[in-house]
């Protein structure tokens, strides 16, 4: 019987400190955000034009900083910084471009201008 009791504390000891932890981290302090978002995507500049049907933007953290990478050759968007306007969605802030980037586990739309190229997206996860 002690064999059986010691196994079983063994077991969910660890089991109850796992969950009590999980509770207490804050999704915006972790890489939910990060991922593919699907949906529809633009980019326009002095000489393109893509608009395709339907496309995707891969989000990746690097330090503080995201990166965009777009498909169907839309140039990347990198180095975007963010600050959390609530525990579940990032806006973007301090960049050298204008408009607005917000992004939550579920949702990415960007409206987004710098150096004379816009980039636009309206995805979901």
């Amino acid at each position: 019987m002690k064999s059986i009791l010691r196994i079983l504390g063994v077991l969910l000891i660890p089991a109850l400190l796992f969950v009590a932890c999980s509770k207490d981290t804050d999704p915006a302090d972790v890489d939910v955000f990060a991922g593919t978002f699907r949906g529809k995507i633009t980019y326009n500049d002095n000489e393109k034009n893509i608009k395709p049907e339907s496309g995707s933007v891969f989000v990746t953290k690097v330090g503080t900083r995201y990166d965009f990478r777009f498909s169907d050759g839309i140039p990347d968007l990198t180095g975007v910084e963010f600050q959390r306007k609530d525990d579940n969605t990032m806006v973007n802030i301090g960049s050298s471009g204008t408009g607005l980037i917000t992004i939550n586990k579920d949702k990415l739309v960007i409206g987004y201008t710098k150096d004379g190229r816009t980039w636009t997206a309206d995805c979901n996860r």
